[in-house]
């Protein structure tokens, strides 16, 4: 009696095992940034965060409008990408770094950076 109650037991404690490893994986890649998260809260590339609120990002500027909402408020992704890439041909008194105009980003960044928003 005494083996079975030692074979359940290691038995238990395996299965334990796993599913705490599975848990602890599974809680890894969901705490993996996105690409365009890692460049909008770099403080010396994309830099979003010295002028928005972003969800998620610390010690945010008020200079710009919070970083929320993106899909309702840019149904159409293009026009958000525009802005990031060169604000100032919408608004030529804007204070935000043309960053596609003036290379601070490439092309891609600015897409990662832009899907990254469109999941806030």
């Amino acid at each position: 009696m005494r083996g079975g109650n030692r074979t359940a037991h290691s038995t238990a404690l395996f299965v334990a095992a796993v599913l705490a490893v599975a848990l602890l994986a599974g809680a890894r890649a969901s705490a993996q940034a996105l690409p365009g998260q890692t460049l909008a809260f770099d403080r010396g590339k994309g830099n979003c965060l010295t002028c928005h609120d972003i969800k998620g990002g610390e010690a945010p500027g008020n200079v710009g409008p919070p970083l929320a909402d993106i899909k309702a408020r840019f149904p159409d992704s293009k026009e958000l990408r525009g802005i990031v890439f060169d604000e100032t041909k919408r608004n030529p008194q804007s204070v935000m770094p043309p960053f596609g105009r003036n290379l601070i980003l490439t092309d891609g960044e600015i897409d990662a950076i832009v899907d990254f928003l469109y999941t806030r």
